[in-house]
């Protein structure tokens, strides 16, 4: 059941279709815009049914209470600090809990990047949910949105907005790549970092958050785009290059401040990343 009325202290803003197609016309607007966004607190009654998906791309948060969604006949329950993102085009129907009716920030997007975005965040028919790390860091930029879109739907204020879109789909993306607090990625990461100076070998790290080597090494590949030992050796290149910024160290002392002690095995690697010595870094020009 699709309920008709508001809910009481809600927040919507629907941008009119003419304005709508006149920013997707323009250069600055045409890759993200954002066309409604809203806030409904404690959304009792509230539901949509889709058969034929929406025009835009949905992007729902929920902060309080619980809800549902279903698509491809699979109905899953979803909970606070829990973003819902249905491209669009796609099946769907959705809905508040009938005994802890969720409250939602929500939005839709639309425009030629909309695609880019939803694969950084790994958004796909199976995997509509993203578990947020910092839920306040996304509904603070939706209630930016709102708020800009209250204020007015000029071309100014729709490419604002789409500023904070991009903004917001990228933090689900990272929301969905880094790990949550106390997984075995996580405390792999944060062993690392602690531990920028020393020698690791795969097998102990496994061991030593609870899973296999090979399981490990996945779950870097999955969020790096590396292995375990390529992720340790960026976290040391990082390290050289703040020393090379900020110090007036030899380089082999900066070497072994990051557990190179063979000056030419730190410059090759160094090399290898940076394109170009620790010296001839030193010198460039930054800023």
């Amino acid at each position: 059941m699709e309920r008709a009325e508001g809910f009481e202290d809600q927040r919507l803003c629907v941008v009119p279709r003419p304005l709508v197609a006149a920013a997707l016309a323009r250069p600055a607007t045409r890759r993200l815009i954002v066309t409604d966004a809203g806030w409904f607190p404690r959304a009792s009654g509230h539901g949509r049914h889709r058969p034929g998906g929406a025009e835009e791309t949905i992007v729902i948060v929920c902060v309080a209470g619980s809800g549902w969604f279903s698509t491809g006949g699979v109905r899953t329950r979803v909970g606070s600090s829990t973003a819902i993102v249905i491209p669009g085009g796609a099946p769907h129907s959705y809905g508040a809990s009938e005994t802890d009716p969720w409250t939602i920030w929500w939005c839709h997007v639309t425009g030629s990047d909309v695609p880019d975005l939803l694969e950084a965040a790994e958004i796909d028919p199976a995997r509509l949910t993203v578990s947020l790390r910092a839920v306040d860091r996304v509904t603070s930029m939706l209630d930016e949105i709102i708020a800009s879109l209250e204020r007015d739907q000029s071309p100014a204020r729709l490419l604002a907005t789409a500023g904070m879109a991009w903004r917001m789909l990228t933090q689900l993306a990272v929301d969905r790549r880094l790990p949550e607090q106390g997984e075995p990625l996580e405390r792999a990461m944060r062993y690392l970092e602690e531990r920028i100076e020393g020698t690791i070998r795969v097998p102990e790290l496994a061991a030593l958050v609870g899973v296999s080597p090979s399981h490990l090494s996945a779950l870097f590949r999955e969020a790096t785009g590396g292995g375990v030992l390529a992720h340790h050796t960026a976290l040391k290149m990082a390290r050289a290059r703040r020393l090379l910024d900020t110090t007036t160290l030899p380089i082999g002392e900066i070497g072994r401040e990051v557990g190179m002690s063979d000056q030419f095995y730190f410059s090759r690697q160094f090399r290898k990343m940076h394109g170009v010595s620790p010296s001839a870094y030193r010198l460039q020009r930054k800023g």
